[in-house]
């Protein structure tokens, strides 16, 4: 079963350009055709890190967005392609997720606004869309970063311009528009240093050529269910987060380890597992490879069947998916203590990556908690349905995450309350803006001290690499451990121990006071207290302080003040 929704992604499709124009119904299609090949595509486009963490999620906040804005007009019978084109904008706003979804629902927000209330669209009108699109975007970032997902539909826009100079053929400009958008997302590591140090592209521009790709594809009759045949490092394959929906007809998780009897055709690999299932990666290390899939139950032993005959199967791991969602429903220990807001008191709403960390928050004061962090940030109707039903109009949101502040910032404009945005950046400048909360004081004057606290902590986070580069002239092989300060890569060590005494060193720890570790999910207690220990013997004079903070992919994060 596909887990794309577009079940006309075939050459026989129906046509919906008629007499060079399209409807709304037709703009409806090339959404789902969009969300389909982005779909197909998502782990691709997440494993485009900068830096070499375990924590990619460009393609799933990008996927997620574009869901939202299809579910709004999944049922829509509209044909004025104006109206059905502002359906995706507000569908796309609400369900934006990171800043590369906040930015792809602007594109859409100025798409329609040069469609408002148009019947159809020609090529000049998409020429126009696009431009609108572009402007809108920029508008909507106060520091515009070119390399980005903005330079993209930039060159897209340019591009669409240029062609109508002699032609009005619709089909032919979208061609041109993909065209350029490939060549854009090629050409970013030139214009942002640190992709090229990283040796990768834009991952937000990447996933916009997936989209406007993927409504290629269905124009010319193009499959949409079949990825573009990659290998990545077996550590980049990220198999804990293919499971962020669970869809009809992904009963199984299937994972096979295996080495082949020769070289390996990638294509007919992939083409061989799509008739098979879904959400398939492939990853390769030493000549090992390794392949996940999602399949329906009774196809649970068919990837296995079809790998043998390949070559020798070393391991395999099969997992009941549903029963996993449903456990994983049930867990979730004890309830969070959230303060209770009279009317007229200032309320917190806090976003945060673990359970423990939900704990620490709720015990400081916040009145709401928002789940997510890296790979699952939320969306900006999870950010405002925390707060919009809180017996209070003064309401302030700590982001916790460099990724989340627009969405926050995205749901601040759409009440009518008065909301700040304190833009902290990790948990520690979260933690440190909550000491300075007072629930009855001055909004303005809370906001302010509580947006000066971020400066009061500095940030250190250990986790593994998934991949061998240099950054920031820091060598790093895979596996290997690393340490990033402040949202910079700084050290790379053989152990969590020498990482987290590096890091220590590099932010001058000996002239500070206080050492807090939060440590993950990923970390077993004995080692955290071992380190511990190395900490308080280095630093003898410092406070040490140790909480459980259950965030995925970082086995510390560190507060330094």
């Amino acid at each position: 079963m596909s887990e794309n929704p577009l079940e006309s992604s075939r050459p026989d499709s129906p046509q919906i350009i008629i007499d060079d124009t399209i409807d709304g119904q037709g703009l409806k299609v090339l959404i789902e055709s969009s969300l389909a090949w982005l779909k197909t595509n998502q782990q691709s486009i997440n494993a485009l890190n900068v830096f070499p963490v375990p924590d990619g999620d460009t393609g799933t906040n990008m996927l997620l967005t574009m869901q939202a804005a299809y579910n709004e007009i999944a049922v829509s019978g509209e044909r004025n392609i104006g109206k059905m084109a502002h359906s995706v904008a507000q569908g796309a706003l609400m369900g934006a997720r990171g800043n590369s979804g906040v930015i792809l629902s602007q594109i859409w927000r100025g798409f329609a606004r040069a469609l408002d209330n148009l019947e159809t669209m020609d090529a000049s009108l998409l020429a126009k869309a696009l431009n609108e699109a572009r402007n809108t975007a920029y508008k909507g970032v106060v520091r515009p970063v070119e390399g980005t997902i903005l330079t993209v539909i930039k060159d897209t826009a340019t591009a669409a311009d240029a062609f109508l100079q002699g032609s009005n053929d619709l089909m032919a400009l979208f061609q041109s528009a993909v065209d350029a958008a490939d060549q854009s997302v090629q050409h970013t590591p030139e214009l942002l240093p640190i992709l090229k140090q990283a040796g990768v592209v834009d991952s937000g521009g990447k996933g916009l050529f997936t989209i406007l790709e993927g409504m290629l594809r269905y124009l010319k009759g193009q499959s949409l269910e079949t990825p573009i045949a990659s290998v990545q490092p077996l550590s980049l394959m990220n198999l804990d987060e293919t499971q962020e929906a669970i869809e009809p007809g992904q009963d199984y998780e299937v994972i096979v380890d295996f080495r082949p009897n020769g070289a390996l055709n990638l294509d007919s690999f992939y083409n061989e597992l799509t008739q098979i299932g879904t959400s398939i990666q492939v990853g390769e290390g030493d000549g090992m490879y390794r392949m996940h899939i999602h399949v329906p139950t009774e196809k649970r032993y068919q990837p296995i069947d079809y790998i043998m005959e390949l070559g020798t199967i070393t391991k395999v791991a099969m997992e009941n998916l549903l029963a996993q969602m449903n456990s994983g429903e049930n867990r979730g220990g004890s309830p969070l203590n959230l303060s209770k807001i009279e009317p007229g008191q200032i309320a917190v709403v806090a976003v945060s990556p673990g359970p423990g960390i939900s704990k620490i928050f709720a015990s400081l004061g916040a009145a709401a908690i928002v789940e997510g962090g890296q790979t699952m940030n939320p969306s900006t109707e999870e950010i405002l349905s925390a707060f919009e039903n809180l017996p209070t109009d003064k309401v302030i949101i700590l982001p916790n995450n460099k990724n989340i502040i627009l969405a926050a910032q995205n749901a601040a404009s759409m009440t009518v309350k008065k909301v700040s945005v304190v833009a902290s950046k990790n948990i520690p400048q979260g933690l440190s803006a909550m000491l300075r909360y007072l629930p009855e004081g001055d909004f303005s004057q809370v906001s302010q001290e509580m947006n000066e606290a971020l400066n009061d902590v500095d940030t250190g986070e250990i986790t593994v690499a998934t991949r061998t580069v240099e950054i920031n002239g820091v060598d790093v092989q895979e596996g290997e451990v690393i340490a990033l300060y402040n949202g910079k890569l700084v050290q790379s060590a053989t152990t969590l121990e020498e990482a987290c005494l590096g890091l220590l060193e590099k932010a001058n720890a000996a002239d500070k006071e206080r050492i807090t570790l939060f440590y993950g999910n990923n970390i077993n207690k004995s080692d955290v207290n071992r380190i511990a220990d190395k900490i308080r013997s280095v630093y003898p004079s410092h406070e040490i302080e140790l909480h459980d903070g259950g965030q995925p992919h970082y086995q510390f994060i560190i507060s330094i003040e």
